[in-house]
């Protein structure tokens, strides 16, 4: 769960209250400037609120490390370049998000993680679990952020922030990202937050 507490940020943000319960979706609109992405950065603590806390699952982000905050939130940016690596594989891109926080040795084969990112890639229908061995680059604005997307939740975390992940994808793909997200988010129960210009 995902709690909001009378959270000021200078003279962009005035007491934002918000509770969001595991597996729900929350849409945050709001014209350019109105501090959606402010919002988001304090959330997942790359800046401090003036006042206020957030609390995922009872804990206050405010006084943990940058490490355990990281641990705790898994975001999708609006640029599907800067969530995925062009020059390394769409393998080698997964292999990355899914070793994150986990320990150095890891008992899975090579194998088996290879079917185990074929099973994610395969929800988009996309052709993507086909070509794990295809530079990131060479795939379309699309393609790669349905991997950033995938990449992000390979790993524990307890909230999914999406920063305008649509905007540069067309409308039949923009649909099939969001409905994936959420879809996301009910299995792993968890908290997804989502800036959007449409709903």
């Amino acid at each position: 769960m995902l709690r909001l507490e009378n959270i000021c940020y200078k003279n962009i943000l005035r007491n934002i209250n918000l509770e969001v319960e595991n597996g729900e979706l929350v849409y945050v609109t709001g014209d350019n400037g109105a501090g959606k992405t402010t919002l988001f950065n304090i959330i997942s603590g790359i800046i401090q609120p003036t006042t206020g806390n957030v609390l995922i699952n009872n804990r206050n982000i405010c006084e943990m490390s940058l490490r355990e905050k990281t641990a705790l939130i898994a975001n999708v940016l609006q640029d599907p370049r800067q969530g995925t690596i062009a020059e390394m594989t769409i393998s080698e891109n997964m292999n990355i998000a899914y070793k994150r926080g986990k320990k150095r040795f890891c008992t899975i084969t090579a194998r088996t993680l290879r079917d185990y990112f074929k099973e994610k890639l395969a929800v988009f229908n996309m052709g993507l679990e086909n070509r794990l061995d295809e530079y990131a680059g060479n795939l379309s604005g699309g393609q790669r952020q349905a991997l950033s997307l995938i990449m992000a939740t390979l790993s524990d975390y307890e909230v999914l922030l999406l920063d305008e992940i649509t905007a540069s994808l067309d409308q039949k793909t923009s649909a099939l990202v969001m409905n994936i997200a959420q879809n996301i988010a009910k299995q792993n129960n968890k908290v997804c937050l989502a800036i959007t210009h449409v709903i």
